[in-house]
């Protein structure tokens, strides 16, 4: 399919100073699509960066449709350290007359994207596109893990229209269901009703307050490892380090705390996208939030340019076998760590049943922390929160 009729170039405006001669930034080192120049092929491409103009489905928070191109004009003057990777700048996704039309627009860009193995990086506009990222894996029929970085969990009223503040009730309710698990990753609680607490419990999803998270970021990494679409709302990181968002708290994640995440979701071999969303430049201060964003985003491609192929498989040899019996004798945790990358998981493949659908979701990524905690003779809460899903 040809994306291009859906594509705006990146606008002159966002060079200038990223142009340091004989530096080898980011914008003289990557492809960017151009005014004046062919659209890029799409060949041996690993990572395609997708602006996306639209802030109709963003809860209060007008103008973040004119954060992209700051986040450009601070991105591209960082230095490429990874000249093995292919990298390219798509534009922007021209705005439809209605929402939903950029929401088809930005679908049909992302199936070829994924068709073509390319990881999209999707910067701008409201965290309801979180849905359209969501609807692109439908078509494969496989079950899909969403992780969002969210200070609250987007859930909204079942009668709400699609918002940044609702997409999570709609996929939830889409039919057919391909959602196998969602993880929200630093929630805070004066922000969410206890009702969504609850069927966050009952609907055995995973959510993690952010003063736990900040007690042990490394926690983040299995649960972003086991994630196919990382959703980013910036507001999640605290004021003092990301001022540009209309609701933003004195609470959150600092810069080198996101900063980390988003390396540990570029070392994912299963996380397949990623956005960032909210941002909005009315509200920044001498372009902090748009500088951070970049440096996430930089620490993204970092973090791919070390991927490895780590995910178990029934015939994997490349890892350590740890077999655990809990003490009432019917319960043995079976433990895998890879020997290179040294990653932790548990294998459920007991659990296999038929269904091919649940196939690539039979090894949970965890932590050594999980095992340490079934050698003390304690069954690990996500041992049992994934052994239902699966039964």
């Amino acid at each position: 399919m040809d994306i291009s009729i859906f594509l705006d170039p990146v606008p002159e405006k966002c060079f200038g100073e990223a142009y340091r001669p004989g530096k080898k930034t980011l914008g003289e080192t990557i492809t960017i699509f151009r005014s004046e120049e062919a659209f890029p092929n799409l060949e041996n491409v690993d990572m395609a960066i997708l602006g996306v103009k639209e802030e109709r489905g963003s809860v209060d928070n007008r103008g973040c449709a004119d954060g992209i191109d700051h986040i450009r004009k601070a991105l591209y003057p960082l230095f490429n350290h990874w000249p093995q990777l292919n990298i390219i700048d798509l534009g922007d996704v021209k705005t439809g007359k209605e929402i939903n039309d950029t929401y088809f627009a930005v679908n049909q860009i992302l199936t070829e994207l994924l068709k073509n193995k390319i990881v999209p990086i999707v910067i701008g506009a409201g965290q309801d596109l979180t849905y359209t990222m969501y609807q692109v894996y439908e078509p494969t029929g496989k079950l899909v893990n969403i992780t969002a970085i969210d200070p609250m969990f987007d859930i909204g009223n079942d009668q709400d229209p699609l918002n940044s503040h609702s997409y999570l009730s709609h996929i939830i309710l889409q039919q057919p269901n391909f959602l196998f698990n969602f993880t929200n990753i630093g929630y805070q609680s004066y922000y969410v009703d206890t009702e969504n607490t609850e069927l966050m419990k009952q609907l055995l999803f995973d959510a993690y307050r952010l003063g736990s998270v900040k007690s042990n970021i490394e926690m983040t990494e299995p649960l972003i490892r086991n994630s196919n679409i990382l959703s980013f709302d910036i507001a999640a990181i605290r004021a003092a380090d990301a001022p540009g968002v209309k609701n933003a708290s004195p609470n959150g994640f600092n810069g080198e705390e996101a900063c980390r995440m988003t390396r540990y979701a570029g070392l994912s071999y299963k996380l397949s996208s990623i956005g960032f969303f909210e941002y909005n430049p009315h509200y920044d201060i001498n372009s902090r939030t748009a500088n951070l964003i970049a440096e996430m985003i930089w620490y993204f491609f970092e973090g791919f340019s070390n991927r490895q192929d780590d995910v178990p498989t029934l015939e994997s040899t490349d890892f350590k076998r740890y077999n655990v019996q809990i003490s009432d004798g019917q319960t043995d945790l079976v433990f895998l760590c890879h020997k290179i990358t040294g990653k932790w998981w548990m294998d459920m493949s007991f659990l296999q049943n038929g269904d091919q659908r649940l196939e690539r979701h039979h090894f949970i990524p965890c932590s050594k922390e999980d095992y340490d905690q079934a050698m003390r003779n304690e069954l690990p809460d996500k041992w049992w929160q994934f052994y239902q899903k699966l039964m």
